[in-house]
């Protein structure tokens, strides 16, 4: 994809060390599967819950993870120096855009607002045609299922295209997100 040999995939997941045991699992999984895929990582370069296990897992399996993180949450999340290649930036715009720039693919894991805020804003720029890249969303445990029925509505509503909504992949199982990665 976008003219390269090697697919970075950026993974959007929890941080914070209250996430159920079984969502840091999942992100496992989906570390250990980008790895098993020849695919490199593309996260928020920290160490925590969910976002640490992506990487480590990813690691693991040999693949390369690259990590951005903002001074500010270098300590709240706890830099990833093991990281193939870590950027400590000033914001979370810096971040976001590095991430962007670097991604072949976005896949979004369970999450919180932030992660919410990162899938929104790849969905919407993909949606205005300022990116083609495949936006992906896995709904494990029908974490997103309030979400998507929002969407659905809005979409009835007319605040939605169809075409938006169709560029969604929604999908609830670790190998499929994936391959729509590669759409």
């Amino acid at each position: 994809m976008g003219g390269r040999t090697l697919m970075y995939v950026a993974v959007y997941c929890g941080s914070l060390a209250t996430v159920p045991q079984t969502y840091v699992d999942i992100a496992a999984e989906v570390g250990r599967q980008i790895a098993a895929r020849g695919w490199n990582l593309v996260w928020g370069g920290g160490q925590t819950s969910m976002m640490g296990a992506v990487a480590r897992e990813a690691r693991a399996g040999g693949a390369s993870t690259y990590g951005v993180i903002p001074k500010g949450l270098a300590t709240r999340e706890i830099a990833d120096e093991d990281s193939t290649e870590l950027h400590v930036v000033d914001t979370m715009r810096e971040r976001k855009r590095m991430m962007d720039e670097k991604a072949d693919a976005f896949l979004t894991l369970p999450g919180g607002i932030g992660t919410a805020e990162e899938f929104f804003e790849v969905w919407t720029a993909g949606v205005l045609g300022m990116h083609g890249k495949p936006v992906v969303l896995l709904d494990v445990d029908d974490h997103y299922k309030g979400l998507v029925a929002w969407l659905t509505e809005l979409r009835d509503k007319g605040f939605v295209s169809h075409a938006a909504l169709d560029s969604l992949v929604v999908t609830e199982d670790v190998s499929a997100a994936l391959d729509a990665c590669l759409r």
